[in-house]
């Protein structure tokens, strides 16, 4: 990878790290729902300018029924459950939550679509459960004032990002990144009209919650899916992977720094647990293992 390329890595996961901190701020005002219909709908319009043709379109017609499953699963439930788990959860553990997605990818992988966990992902997987139970360990209460439901939310949210990620490769190996992207995001933007003004608040949300969810829905969205195309364009996509890593760690200094959230021991060791767990699946990290040699 270039300078120029691992610079733009190091953008575009500060970009998706910040979404966690843009729904954190927004999702209390607007709602899950409507704010991620913001998010999708000024998203998809940032992209348009940048990508829109007539073959573009008519692919996207073509394909328009995976690509809304594609967008339900890949947007629609994974965003929404993620602003609703932002409701109650700090940024940072919230994204941590999400850095599980790997994992989850390579389970439904290996259950659903006729895969095999090698054995590093295996062990990844193992990892990276007890890390999200160390996380999460105090925070399992399902009562009124729990943080139990928000906790499933996000894993909610990363098994339907698993399921995606295979969904696409299965059904839409065929398009490219550019018409698979902008085909979900307008799905996504089309499921969520009718819902997104259902659930439109009652009382116009404040300045900051407005600029949140613009900055959600332009920089985190739109901005960073254009850079994501360009360092694909230039890089490979095991390099690219890293991305899963260096969210969480710009999630949590967004939060400390810009919401004043804490960093407990219990967090920093559910981190370094969770993202080797997410590291060994994502086959970042060698991993041998030990072959008897032969006596003589």
């Amino acid at each position: 990878m270039s300078p120029k390329s691992f610079s733009l890595l190091l953008v575009l996961s500060a970009l998706w790290g910040a979404s966690f901190l843009f729904m954190r701020v927004g999702a209390p005002e607007f709602g899950p729902v409507s704010l991620i219909f913001i998010r999708m709908g000024v998203g998809v319009l940032a992209l348009l300018p940048f990508f829109v043709s007539q073959k573009l379109l008519g692919c996207i017609a073509h394909n328009a029924k995976p690509l809304l499953i594609l967008g339900l699963t890949n947007h629609v439930i994974p965003f929404v459950a993620l602003s609703y788990a932002a409701l109650s959860l700090e940024s940072g553990f919230t994204s941590l939550i999400n850095s599980t997605t790997p994992v989850f990818t390579a389970l439904i992988a290996a259950l659903f679509f006729a895969s095999t966990i090698k054995p590093s992902q295996g062990a990844g997987l193992v990892i990276a459960i007890i890390g999200v139970a160390i996380l999460s360990a105090d925070k399992m209460s399902f009562g009124s004032q729990g943080t139990g439901w928000a906790v499933a939310a996000g894993l909610l949210a990363a098994t339907s990002y698993g399921f995606a990620g295979n969904y696409t490769k299965h059904a839409l190996g065929h398009l490219s990144a550019t018409e698979i992207t902008v085909g979900s995001m307008l799905a996504s933007t089309g499921m969520l009209i009718i819902p997104g003004m259902a659930f439109w608040p009652a009382s116009n949300p404040s300045g900051q919650a407005w600029a949140s969810a613009l900055l959600l829905a332009v920089a985190s969205t739109g901005i960073a899916f254009i850079i994501y195309f360009k360092i694909m364009k230039e890089s490979s996509a095991f390099m690219v992977s890293n991305v899963t890593l260096l969210v969480p760690i710009f999630a949590i200094s967004w939060g400390i720094f810009l919401l004043d959230e804490s960093l407990s021991l219990r967090l920093v060791a559910g981190m370094i647990v969770t993202l080797l767990g997410t590291a060994l699946t994502l086959k970042l990290i060698p991993f041998r293992r030990a072959v008897a040699k032969p006596s003589t």
